[in-house]
């Protein structure tokens, strides 16, 4: 009998190795978010300087850039389970070394490089976290486990910032060091009881496929969409205001808000709090064809409000304004990769974001660089002034490229319509969301055959799946050697070929054309992409993880003709 899924975000935290790696990845994320406050303000108040202020946020950050594309190997290269408590032991040792430091009122330029340490570190731990996550949950279930790590990811931005605030408003700089590196002791702790284990791998083929290779195909299919580009820029400027709030915060806290250097947790919280309450308004914002005037919306949203800075009066009162600018920055950067998703090949996404990311990292160490240069040479006032006003009134000369961006992609969502239309009538694809639908529909091939074409034969290797798009096909299989005995009769709207696909075994039935068909024709690696990459809905993987459940039920079972649909689902074909 083959495994039920749950439906919703509990198909992956049935899963007890899965629940031990969020606890670990949520105990030791909100450290480091209470620690990155700390050290900011740390490092400020041994310098009152915002260049030196700035300087965290590059030491944090420049590792990143500079060895993010390397992290990925060394992920593969180990066992990750096991390099990850490694990483989570040096990490807290580190830690303790800074807690040392912070006690003796040690200098800044060696916060600064612990900092820069535990950031490189990072580069390795998050690959490793992410590349054991489908040692731990079934394929079906992926999706749903990588929305739980996204949820989280968003919770410990406020949790981890307002600890921190809270411990320097309590204690000092010294309390939150020390609390990071117990949080780190305690991930290890928990990761030595996930029993999943991966086997190492050379990823560089023999040292002929290196990391910066990958890295500049993604960047070289970047620069051959104009509208790659447009996009990235949009979302590159939104990362380098929020390089320019990293140092501003700090700033505006002690200068304005009369809350010392401690109110820059509070602001931050303001911040991930906009992210997390705009993040369903944002997805349905996603489906819509022309994101433009929504794109230049969110870059309003993000910079405008800045100006109200320069008139709330303390840090509480200026939550609710960060709270909106957490929505804006939300808005840009989960739109651009929406829009990257639609305009460009699915075989190339995972190395067009990881350049991608790259280029925002290098944005907000930018923007932590130039602010202190521009508070020195202009002052705070006009500094809030050049990133409430200049950069919006800059963005804002994209509008003639945004909207050709959009007359276009309006013209392919009209052309892949009637296929969106197949796949929304389908019942694995009913709850998928539109980013989803858009992505196979683009990808997908129509293919037609004549009657009595068995166009999936049982035992052959799964690798594509089907949608009915006219005319009706037949189910058979052998049970047992036996005789093929007719299952079902499929037809406009059924899929066929998704559980072979899903499970990575061989078709487990055969299906022939009872008249002319024409079909939608769904390679297996991009479904798999499109349920791994665009976080699909828990209904959709869960309806699916339900259709291999029976099919499985029905091979263990005498040969018979299938009776009726159950619960609105068609018989399924691996």
């Amino acid at each position: 009998m083959g495994r039920r899924s749950k439906s919703g975000l509990l198909a992956a935290l049935a899963h007890r190795d899965f629940r031990r790696l969020m606890i670990a990845f949520a105990i030791s994320g909100a450290g480091s978010w209470a620690y990155s406050v700390a050290l900011t303000v740390y490092v400020y108040d041994q310098t009152h300087s915002a260049a030196w202020a700035g300087a965290v946020t590059i030491g944090r950050v420049l590792p990143s850039v500079v060895f993010g594309a390397y992290g990925g190997v060394v992920a593969e290269r180990f066992e990750r389970v096991r390099l990850m408590r490694s990483l989570d032991v040096v990490s807290s040792v580190l830690m303790a070394v800074l807690t040392a430091i912070a006690a003796l009122h040690g200098p800044a330029i060696l916060a600064i490089g612990i900092g820069a340490l535990v950031g490189t570190i990072s580069m390795t731990y998050l690959p490793a976290m992410t590349a054991i996550t489908p040692h731990i949950v079934p394929e079906a279930d992926l999706a749903a486990a990588n929305s739980i790590r996204s949820v989280v990811d968003n919770l410990v931005v406020i949790v981890g910032p307002a600890i921190g605030a809270l411990l320097l408003a309590v204690g000092s700089p010294v309390a939150a060091f020390g609390a990071n590196a117990a949080s780190y002791v305690a991930s290890a702790l928990i990761l030595r009881f996930v029993s999943a284990r991966s086997a190492p791998v050379d990823v560089t083929e023999g040292g002929r496929l290196g990391p910066l290779r990958q890295m500049a195909v993604g960047m070289t299919t970047m620069l051959g969409s104009s509208a790659a580009i447009l996009l990235v820029t949009y979302s590159v400027i939104a990362s380098f205001v929020y390089g320019t709030d990293t140092v501003l915060f700090v700033v505006v806290s002690e200068q304005r808000l009369h809350a010392g250097a401690n109110g820059y947790g509070l602001l931050l919280v303001g911040l991930g709090i906009g992210g997390v309450l705009a993040a369903g308004i944002v997805r349905r914002i996603a489906s819509w064809a022309r994101l433009g005037p929504a794109i230049l919306a969110g870059i309003a949203l993000y910079c405008v409000p800045t100006l109200l800075l320069l008139v709330v009066p303390n840090a509480p009162s200026a939550i609710p304004v960060e709270i909106v600018r957490g929505a804006g920055t939300l808005v840009v950067d989960v739109l651009a990769m929406t829009a990257l998703q639609r305009s460009l090949p699915g075989e190339r996404l995972a190395r067009v974001f990881g350049a991608f990311f790259t280029l925002v990292l290098v944005a907000i160490s930018l923007g932590a660089l130039l602010t202190p240069v521009a508070l020195h040479a202009v002052g705070l006032t006009s500094t809030l002034w050049l990133a409430g006003v200049a950069i919006p009134a800059l963005c804002s000369l994209g509008w003639p490229a945004l909207r050709a961006m959009d007359r276009r992609n309006a013209a392919q969502l009209a052309m892949i319509a009637p296929r969106v239309a197949l796949l929304h009538q389908a019942a694995l694809f009913a709850d998928a969301p539109q980013s989803v639908l858009e992505r196979l529909a683009t990808s997908a091939d129509e293919v037609s055959y004549g009657p009595g074409v068995a166009f999936i034969v049982e035992g052959d290797a799964a690798d594509a799946l089907y949608v009915i798009a006219a005319g009706n096909v037949a189910v058979s299989a052998r049970r047992d050697g036996q005789v093929a005995r007719q299952l079902a009769t499929l037809a406009v709207g059924d899929v066929v070929g998704e559980i072979g696909i899903l499970e990575g075994i061989a078709r487990t039935a055969t299906v022939t054309t009872t008249d002319a068909v024409r079909l939608l024709r769904i390679d297996g690696q991009s479904f798999l992409d499109a349920l791994v990459n665009s976080a699909p809905s828990a209904t959709l993987l869960g309806r699916a993880g339900v259709r291999l459940g029976r099919e499985l039920s029905l091979a263990a079972a005498q040969p018979r003709p299938r009776e009726g649909p159950d619960g609105g689902l068609t018989p399924e074909v691996g």
